[in-house]
């Protein structure tokens, strides 16, 4: 059985290294696709964004989420990292690595699970504007909600 390799981490990641790390071993891999999620500047208006989440809730949900992705779309491999923290425009946030035989399987997967960690992973988000305000924490958007939908009916 594969399992998933699923960090949530305050440091940043290498994209390269992570993609080595998870098809080194594996010579029948046909297809990765990656996918990195970068804090956006808002307009200028964003200091940085806020990530908290629930320390091994957080994980084993991602975990769920994953090895039901590499056994959905039979990947050889799947990696999940999300970060937490104040961090800043320009700056990852998430990386989702699927490696798979074949490469609708892997954009498939891949697909699946970023769907999934925008709506039902345990992380809450906080805006920090450049003007020193408050800020406020950031609502769920419609769009994510209809994203996951079209797997939920499969």
């Amino acid at each position: 059985m594969i399992a998933p390799h699923v960090r949530i981490q305050e440091e940043d990641f290498d994209i390269a290294a992570e993609t080595k790390a998870l098809t080194a071993d594996n010579k029948n891999i046909g297809a990765v696709v990656t996918f990195t999620g970068l804090c956006r500047d808002e307009g200028e208006q964003l200091s940085a964004l806020e990530l908290e989440h629930y320390p091994g809730m957080a994980e084993g949900e991602i975990s769920r989420i994953a090895q039901e992705a590499i056994t959905r779309f039979d990947l050889d491999g799947i990696t999940a990292i999300h970060r937490y923290g104040k961090i800043a425009p320009g700056e990852n946030i998430v990386l989702v690595i699927a490696a798979a035989r074949h490469r609708q399987a892997a954009f498939d997967g891949a697909n699946f699970l970023m769907d999934f960690l925008k709506t039902r992973a345990p992380f809450w988000k906080k805006e920090h504007p450049n003007d020193g305000s408050e800020g406020d924490w950031v609502s769920a958007k419609d769009a994510d909600d209809d994203a996951l939908a079209k797997w939920l009916s499969k």
